[in-house]
């Protein structure tokens, strides 16, 4: 989807909901993944992402279109979500099924959802290095889950993730070489064996355990 399209898009999703159904299609399957190597959780994934498109819905009207795409937006909105989720004991959250009733657009059917989310937890699964890395970024602090979980496991720059948290460069570059310093001190008590061994060096592992090594902010 083309920046012209999307900004069309949501001008019309601003009187008709169901112009909101194009957004929703274009960038559920990034949010999902995002949300889910966050949480870790299939069910409070669905949970999450379907809050976040819930309050994206809502507060279109406070969406400032500045050339650059909603998605940075989503993502925020995600973040937060996902923030709240570790607060609290009881998460409440809305169903996909009541997003998709109240605002009126369709989406794939249940069984293409139910199949692409079961994918994705056998995905997790398989990588039994990922589950142990998620294990370690959970231990950090917030402000570092999202910074390292957007850079290496969603593969934004430093830039698109400025714009995701409301954060100037130079602040993500800081936070990144802190996370990276507490990840790799976490490691070394702890024996993080998925981050000090060498893996392929097109796995988004490796290029995590080459900052964890040796970080240099660029």
């Amino acid at each position: 989807m083309n920046k012209s399209d999307e900004k069309d898009i949501i001008q019309r999703a601003r009187k008709d909901p169901e112009a909101f159904g194009e957004i929703f299609d274009a960038y559920y399957d990034p949010i999902f993944g995002y949300v889910l190597k966050r949480v870790g959780n299939v069910h409070a994934s669905q949970d999450i992402v379907a809050e976040t498109f819930f309050k994206a819905l809502d507060r279109l009207w406070q969406f400032r279109w500045r050339n650059v795409s909603i998605v940075s937006w989503l993502y925020r909105i995600a973040a937060n979500e996902i923030n709240q989720y570790f607060r609290r004991s009881k998460y409440t959250s809305r169903s996909l099924d009541a997003l998709l009733e109240e605002s009126g657009f369709d989406f794939q059917s249940d069984a293409d959802v139910l199949e692409e989310i079961l994918e994705q937890e056998r995905e997790l699964e398989r990588s039994s290095t990922w589950e142990e890395v998620r294990g370690f970024i959970e231990d950090l602090p917030s402000k570092y889950q999202e910074v390292l979980a957007l850079r290496y496991f969603e593969e934004k720059k430093l830039s698109e993730i400025a714009e995701i948290l409301g954060k100037k460069e130079g602040t993500v570059k800081s936070l990144l070489s802190r996370a990276i310093a507490r990840l790799r001190k976490e490691c070394n008590e702890k024996g993080c064996h998925a981050l000090q061994e060498e893996e392929d060096t097109q796995s988004r592992t490796s290029l995590l355990t080459k900052y964890v090594k040796s970080y240099e902010p660029k």
